[in-house]
């Protein structure tokens, strides 16, 4: 029996644990960012984008509020303030067989947020890049 997914994820968000999605994770795992047009393919870039992720949403005002599951697929809604700007969204999550992440899809709201977001990530983003000399 391998361990519960959504259980693992609510434990890795709570405690920004970026290690800790290695296991997660799938190699084929998908990241679909509200705000990048293509979805970021392979374990390497989910996992930058979950790191950020921890990052950016990871405040004291984060909490789920509603969680729908089905077979091995997860919709989790999530609530939090920044910078004055309450948000709102959804992590849209599927698994395979072994329990590990094959698809991560973020979906936010209002558009302030995703505004908001949007400048936070790619911040966090580009902080992560290793710098080339």
């Amino acid at each position: 029996m391998h361990p519960d997914p959504i259980e693992t994820w609510h434990r890795l968000m709570k405690q920004k644990d970026v290690k800790g999605l290695d296991a997660l994770l799938a190699e084929d795992a998908v990241f679909h960012s509200p705000v990048v047009h293509t979805p970021q393919a392979g374990k390497a870039l989910t996992k930058m984008y979950l790191a950020a992720a921890f990052a950016v949403f990871g405040n004291e005002t984060f909490r789920y509020v509603r969680e729908v599951r089905v077979d091995r697929d997860a919709v989790l809604e999530f609530e939090l303030e920044l910078d004055g700007i309450r948000v709102n969204g959804v992590d849209m999550i599927r698994w395979n067989e072994a329990g590990q992440v094959i698809d991560f899809k973020v979906m936010l709201r209002p558009l302030k947020a995703i505004n908001l977001i949007h400048e936070k990530m790619a911040a966090m983003l580009q902080a992560m890049k290793p710098r080339t000399p």
